[in-house]
């Protein structure tokens, strides 16, 4: 085997060394290289897609419990590059999770990490197998806490709770926040699905954040007239379709 690029994200700095550690030790049945190091979810995507080609990391060693963003939605995150690297997971405690990642064939370290175990866990990364979207989503039932999107080569992370509206235009999904736009490349669908406790369709290409309404007001288009979305901090009204005013009247208590 060529040699394997790693990356280590872990929010405990004797964690990253043990790993160093344990990877030199079997260096020798299976050539590495460190590539990169993080504390947390967020610095790890921007340092994993800072990589240049040479030095893409072919395999993350990512802690699941971290601060800010932890492993699970770092593995979302990381999901939508182009060539990801693959994931194995490391926890110290979280049983149900270390269980639902075996059934889906998905590779875990269990902390304390055994250089054996590691030796086994790096042969298998050539098959380079995704996080199934199913464990993505049992183990985070409330979605992620941010949306990515590529933007002059880098990755910006928006937080959702920031997020206004989110309106499909031709191939992309258009995030507003308060301050400005970003383009995304995940269908509207299936944002929907992940945050149905945050978003209302008002549209067939158009999500609210529930948060986000001031108010409802009717827009006259000639003789007849429709109803529109009053935002909080933003002058923009976004049309309420006709076939969806029912269940948004019901949803806002609108008389």
């Amino acid at each position: 085997m060529s040699e394997l690029r790693v990356f280590i994200a872990d929010d405990e700095a004797p964690a990253r060394l043990r790993l160093r550690t344990l990877l030199s030790d079997i260096a020798a049945e299976l050539p590495n290289r460190v590539v990169g190091e993080a504390a947390n979810g967020r610095e790890a995507l921007e340092r994993i897609a800072a990589l240049s080609p040479a030095d893409a990391a072919d395999v993350a060693l990512v802690d699941i419990r971290m601060p800010g963003m932890d492993g699970v939605e770092l593995a979302a995150h990381l999901g939508s590059m182009t060539v990801p690297p693959t994931l194995v997971f490391c926890t110290a405690y979280d049983q149900y999770a270390v269980r639902a990642f075996e059934l889906n064939a998905v590779d875990y370290l269990l902390k304390p990490v055994r250089a054996a175990r590691l030796l086994d866990a790096l042969r298998r990364v050539p098959q380079r197998r995704p996080l199934p979207e199913a464990v993505s989503q049992s183990l985070l039932p409330a979605g992620r806490l941010h949306l990515s999107c590529s933007e002059r080569g880098r990755i910006l992370l928006v937080p959702v709770s920031d997020v206004l509206f989110l309106r499909a235009e031709l191939k992309y999904v258009t995030a507003r926040t308060a301050e400005r736009e970003y383009l995304l490349e995940e269908p509207l669908a299936a944002l929907e699905q992940e945050f149905a406790q945050r978003f209302v369709r008002i549209h067939r290409s158009c999500l609210v954040a529930r948060d986000a309404v001031a108010g409802f007001e009717q827009v006259r288009d000639g003789a007849e007239g429709h109803w529109a979305v009053v935002l909080r901090g933003l002058d923009e009204r976004l049309p309420v379709s006709r076939r969806q005013w029912a269940q948004v009247r019901t949803e806002f208590a609108v008389e």
